[in-house]
């Protein structure tokens, strides 16, 4: 592995908001919804942009928007950037990324895979329908908790819980592929819904509480400030962003924002096949 980039977390955010105004102008040019959302969204509410020791970017789609999104993508053919889907292939959880040719963000996890495009990128959350059912909720829950351990089970990661350790011995023999495929068919199963239905996302660490959102976070997208531009927002972000965080505008530990850095090598001027030999 060549040697880390001098650069700073401050080149990667340049980098990533040119992804993210890239994926606006495509959205707002062919009707499509997004939501900034996550670490995103409290950025732009409590820094006015990036939170300074972040080095990612996080927006929410509907499926429904997505697939417009990835016609849009498609019909642009932009060689810049390029669409790096996630959502259904067995080694990776249940998201897409827009990604910048010609820069590096590699992880850790992915330090070895010279087959996976490592370029400064945005990510791309599914925002998912449930029904107004606590039943059903907690169904598409465990269900979307399979998807996110098999995931994890693909890169080096160890288990926490002891929840989590006797799945990940399970998973050594069962026909996990299958049961990842049933898992996405129950998470997609309420897209249809009109009414009696709340917005999901519990892919990866989001509990269950703090996943399951009001219809009204993402009924009516807005500007909101991010930065020198505007992105796109939930027209209640404020209320979102106390149920997700409670006190947001309380700063984390010194700890916990060292823990929020991705990348373990990045360059905004190198691509990352010259780093990985």
């Amino acid at each position: 592995m060549t040697p880390m980039s001098s650069q700073s977390v401050k080149d990667v955010q340049g980098k990533i908001l040119e992804v993210m105004k890239f994926i606006d102008k495509v959205c707002r040019e062919n009707g499509i919804v997004y939501y900034i959302m996550g670490g995103t969204a409290l950025g732009a509410v409590r820094h006015g942009g990036f939170i300074p020791w972040d080095d990612d970017l996080d927006i929410f789609m509907t499926p429904a928007e997505y697939v417009k999104f990835k016609a849009a993508m498609e019909r642009k053919a932009d060689d810049k950037f390029v669409l790096q889907e996630w959502r259904t292939v067995p080694d990776y959880l249940e998201y897409a990324k827009v990604r910048m040719n010609g820069t590096t963000f590699i992880e850790e996890a992915f330090k070895d895979r010279r087959d996976l495009h490592q370029g400064i990128y945005v990510d791309i959350m599914m925002l998912h329908k449930v029904p107004d059912n606590s039943f059903i909720q907690k169904l598409v829950y465990y269900n979307c908790k399979f998807v996110t351990l098999y995931g994890l089970s693909q890169r080096e990661w160890k288990p926490k819980t002891t929840g989590q350790r006797i799945i990940w011995g399970m998973m050594k023999v069962l026909p996990r592929q299958m049961i990842a495929r049933r898992c996405f068919k129950r998470i997609y199963k309420y897209e249809s819904l009109s009414d009696n239905f709340k917005y999901c996302y519990w892919i990866t660490p989001a509990k269950f509480k703090q996943g399951l959102f009001n219809r009204s976070f993402f009924e009516n997208p807005v500007n909101i400030p991010f930065e020198d531009t505007v992105l796109l927002g939930s027209s209640h972000i404020k209320e979102y962003l106390a149920f997700r965080y409670g006190n947001y505008m309380k700063l984390p530990s010194e700890a916990a924002q060292k823990a929020a850095v991705h990348a373990m090598i990045f360059d905004t001027e190198k691509d990352y096949s010259e780093y990985i030999k």
